[in-house]
């Protein structure tokens, strides 16, 4: 099986964990139930999975792959409040990518109860972290391997965590309405109050800067 099959494959599994996890608990659904959910065999699920808790990472990835790839179109020019304000809702492009949003959420909201989702959604945090450091290293003109952009991709994604799960917990918990505006602003500030780089207002575009932005090693 090719690695877009496969990963597609575990896409479509963790979609049904998600589904179980938020209407029973990570406790209560075991992997049969997962696995006659996904209409697949216990064996094939435990091919695709180390183990049950595991099985909504892919949910986690995918969602945090959607907003990595939105900073990556993030402009030179443009502030992190000008561009989540602007660009933030074109990051679910279709009723799935909505419906996994969602799911996702929903599942953030119970991170304080489940100490098995806090686990994957680290998980997939860790990893969208590193796709963050070439973002910021283009931004504030400096290596990969420099020691301040890590600490500042870490800290990014750290306050990405909190807003979160403070917004999914008031909503799934609480009951609470958030407009677009008050998510993007909540999101820039809590990046800009950690941002150890200058990386949240518009960067130089003189002709050096840019031409090391573009090539950080």
């Amino acid at each position: 099986m090719d690695r877009q099959k496969l990963d597609q494959n575990r896409l479509a599994v963790a979609r049904h964990a998600a589904d179980l996890f938020w209407q029973n608990g990570v406790e209560k659904t075991s992997g049969d139930a997962i696995a006659a959910a996904a209409g697949l065999s216990k064996r094939t699920v435990w091919r695709y999975f180390r183990s049950k808790e595991a099985c909504i990472e892919p949910l986690f990835r995918i969602t945090g792959l959607r907003f990595i790839e939105l900073l990556q179109n993030w402009p030179d020019h443009q502030s992190i409040e000008t561009y989540l304000h602007d660009s933030l809702g074109s990051m679910l492009k279709s009723d799935q990518d909505i419906r996994d949003g969602i799911a996702v959420a929903r599942l953030i909201s119970r991170i304080t109860s489940e100490p098995a989702i806090r686990s994957a959604y680290l998980m997939a945090s860790a990893e969208a972290e590193d796709d963050l450091v070439p973002i910021l290293a283009r931004r504030s003109g400096r290596r990969c391997d420099d020691i301040d952009v890590r600490v500042c991709a870490a800290s990014a994604m750290a306050a990405v965590r909190v807003i979160d799960a403070d917004i999914s917990i008031a909503t799934f918990s609480q009951g609470r309405v958030f407009t677009h505006a008050e998510v993007c602003s909540r999101l820039a500030a809590a990046i800009r109050s950690v941002a150890s780089l200058p990386v949240c207002d518009p960067v130089s575009s003189s002709d050096d800067a840019s031409s090391h932005r573009r090539n950080p090693e």
